[in-house]
């Protein structure tokens, strides 16, 4: 069976008429899921601009043609890469929307790195290359705006129910645990013994202080 002919990557990621093979067997999403863990590997232990589809197809034990199979050309892989990432993030802040618990949303974000050793290390890789692709950064900002939006929406319930600090706008709240997230997951594979699991907690502990209501402040309405 054959396919239409398409854009593709080249070996060295470069795009160019070629010709789909065909469907491969297997449950798909777990074959993407599992170029896409690939994918994070190489980025992370070689860096974008040395990736290549033959060497996330090596990693994943495949051939080339396998991975353009799921992907067209490398642009299309990282964009997924990405995108999944996110997909965690959505999903970590899904699971506070019945009762908002902002120390459980912080906790889980902080361990999104330290348990997860390569996830700042391509975070940092595909934020860097988003600053050369116009389409790729018009992706990051979409996400990142959407997980901002969620957060702030979190924190704006938290507010209504008092036990969060409504002196400053959730939105405003939002942006800066989100660059609060960002730094312990950037500092955290160059610093990893900063993060003592008693460390940790008192970090949290200290962000949770920086956005609870001020001493003195009337508890909401009906609270």
């Amino acid at each position: 069976m054959s396919d239409n002919p398409t854009r593709q990557a080249n070996d060295d990621g470069g795009t160019g008429p070629v010709v789909r093979r065909g469907r491969p067997t297997g449950d798909r999403a777990a074959k993407r899921a599992e170029l896409l863990k690939a994918a994070a590997s190489v980025i992370a232990r070689e860096g974008y601009a040395n990736t290549s589809l033959r060497k996330v197809a090596h990693r994943a034990g495949c051939t080339t043609g396998a991975v353009t199979y799921y992907f067209a050309n490398k642009e299309e892989l990282v964009t997924a890469l990405a995108e999944s990432r996110f997909d965690g993030f959505d999903a970590m802040l899904a699971t506070g929307r019945d009762r908002p618990d902002v120390r459980a949303i912080l906790e889980r974000w902080l361990l999104r790195a330290t348990d997860d050793p390569e996830f700042w290390p391509v975070m940092s890789q595909l934020l860097a290359h988003a600053r050369y692709e116009p389409a790729f950064a018009a992706a990051i900002e979409r996400r990142y705006a959407r997980h901002r939006g969620e957060l702030a929406s979190l924190l704006a319930a938290g507010q209504a129910q008092g036990t969060i600090r409504d002196d400053i706008a959730a939105d405003l709240l939002a942006d800066q645990l989100g660059a609060i997230g960002d730094g312990w997951m950037v500092m955290f594979p160059i610093e990893p013994e900063r993060f003592t699991p008693s460390r940790v907690q008192a970090l949290l502990d200290a962000a949770i202080t920086l956005i609870a209501p001020p001493p003195g402040a009337r508890p909401a309405s009906g609270s």
